[in-house]
């Protein structure tokens, strides 16, 4: 599924989204001390390391450049043992399902055991308004269950599962030595602060709402400022900027909608994203 499901958002997605406005994502490189990243056409996947223990932040595409890529940034794929994963859709999947190469088929997949509903088949994944059903994910790997503010250790790394419904009804966020907030499809940043992720592909916007009024309140509550790093549109340190839209969503088919005039004309175009650039250039806040 995940072969065909990458080669189908390469050729009829880049014709939707083109010119839209829609998509930034960051290119390869490295955001800080902890943390690089790696493009895959449109979306982020990402690998915090602390001490030694380098854990990856969702699983992207079955894309073809993929150990490539992470070769740029001194990654190896067979290091790699312990994978979050915010929600089951085959750009944060794909390099885990079973059609996929298996760089990572030793590695532990950590998902939230409402989202595993979908991987079972228990829960169905829809998009556009429920009208249309995406195919059953599967997958192999050894995977562990979390609930909603599960705290647990990878060695020495400390991290939160916080249930962040609406996108699918079981999106997890991971909050990170409480420094780091990696948010899937939860956020979407335009040119003006977070919205809520795109209208079309969440199964609730109004519950996608709700869910990130309830985290912003979390991590005021606690007095916390993580760096907060989206799947699709960059990073940010601010939680005022992150949050500033949080009761509206990306609306991708009204006119006029939220838009980043930054954003590419077509994000699956990589040309711009180098190995010079992603060993030179540090990936920059959004806002």
């Amino acid at each position: 599924m995940s072969k065909k499901a990458s080669e189908f958002q390469i050729k009829a997605m880049s014709l939707i989204y083109r010119g839209k406005s829609i998509f930034k994502p960051l290119n390869t490189g490295i955001i800080d001390e902890r943390v690089k990243c790696v493009r895959e056409y449109i979306a982020n996947i990402f690998f915090y390391t602390k001490n030694g223990t380098t854990v990856m932040i969702d699983a992207g595409y079955n894309y073809p450049r993929l150990k490539e890529k992470m070769g740029w940034l001194g990654l190896d794929p067979g290091d790699i043992k312990h994978i979050l994963i915010t929600h089951q859709d085959t750009d944060h999947v794909g390099a885990v399902e079973n059609d996929s190469e298996g760089l990572f088929k030793g590695a532990v997949l950590y998902i939230g055991e409402i989202e595993n509903m979908y991987l079972t088949g228990e829960r169905r994944r829809r998009v556009f308004g429920g009208l249309y059903k995406l195919p059953q994910v599967y997958i192999d790997n050894e995977k562990r269950l979390l609930k909603d503010k599960e705290v647990f250790f990878i060695n020495d790394i400390k991290i939160e599962s916080i249930l962040v419904a609406g996108h699918t009804y079981g999106h997890m966020v991971y909050l990170i030595d409480d420094e780091y907030l990696f948010t899937g499809d939860t956020i979407w940043f335009g040119a003006d602060g977070g919205y809520s992720f795109i209208n079309v592909l969440a199964e609730s916007n109004k519950t996608a709402k709700s869910s990130l009024e309830r985290l912003e309140a979390l991590l005021r509550q606690r007095k916390l400022c993580p760096k907060v790093i989206t799947g699709h549109t960059g990073w940010t340190d601010s939680l005022d900027m992150a949050f500033a839209h949080r009761d509206k969503v990306c609306n991708s088919l009204r006119k006029p909608r939220p838009y980043d005039p930054s954003a590419p004309y077509d994000g699956y175009n990589e040309s711009d994203d180098t190995e010079k650039s992603a060993k030179n250039c540090p990936l920059k806040k959004k806002f």
